[in-house]
């Protein structure tokens, strides 16, 4: 998969992609992340990408120009399957995006600042707007960070236990169950006996009805239909 992402602050996301999974993700040739300066297509000396908005207000707002050009030279190297818009009135991230997302080959994303961008590059370009969250960030560098990594990790091959993003909370509208590790007590803290089992159906079972129970309380929102049967 190949994700390119329009920014004005590439520095910003250098790190996200240096570190864990999604270093390893492009060090296996499964991702490949390429960041691009909006103001190399900045307009005159100072590379001017952002200007006052017609019809007065604060804030500034990105240019038409600068944004439409740089995704028309892109255009001409990749087709892409999505070119998505991280802005805070788009639609709300899920794991059910997230696994869509997954599938594609090529994604094009494009940060936002201050006021966000010119309304017509949305209408001729965008092809789909993101949110990460009911709350506003200073640009859309840090929402496109948690997309990519929200995406990468489920391409086949990048996790090292390939079942393990498909028990990640939210697949099945479920959060994850409790999980423990070694030892077996510590300070009089104990691991549930079932999990010591070795009864792999049990374990199997016991996860799920703690699952229920976990997003009843904390996610009810999430709960739809009779999940204590399986069915939706």
């Amino acid at each position: 998969m190949r994700i390119d992402i329009i920014t004005v602050l590439p520095e910003l996301l250098r790190s996200p992609f240096e570190h864990s999974i999604m270093k390893r993700a492009q060090q296996k040739g499964l991702l490949e992340v390429i960041t691009h300066d909006l103001r190399e297509f900045g307009l005159g000396k100072h590379r001017q990408v952002d200007d006052y908005q017609y019809g007065g207000g604060a804030g500034m707002v990105m240019m038409v120009e600068p944004l439409a050009n740089c995704i028309e030279h892109l255009q001409q190297e990749q087709k892409y399957d999505e070119i998505i818009y991280l802005t805070p009135d788009g639609e709300q991230l899920n794991q059910s995006i997230s696994n869509q997302l997954s599938l594609k080959e090529k994604l094009l994303l494009i940060c936002g600042h201050y006021k966000g961008i010119d309304e017509r590059i949305r209408q001729n370009y965008v092809t789909k707007e993101i949110s990460i969250g009911d709350y506003v960030l200073s640009g859309g560098e840090l929402a496109a960070a948690v997309l990519v990594d929200s995406i990468g990790r489920l391409i086949p091959g990048v996790l090292n236990d390939e079942t393990s993003a498909l028990f990640d909370s939210f697949q099945d509208d479920l959060l994850a169950p409790p999980v423990y590790t070694r030892p077996a007590e510590y300070n009089g803290w104990k691991v549930p006996d079932i999990l010591l089992s070795g009864n792999d159906a049990a374990i199997d079972q016991w996860r799920y009805e703690q699952s229920l129970e976990r997003t009843k309380i904390r996610r009810p929102d999430l709960f739809e239909g009779d999940k204590t049967t399986g069915e939706s």
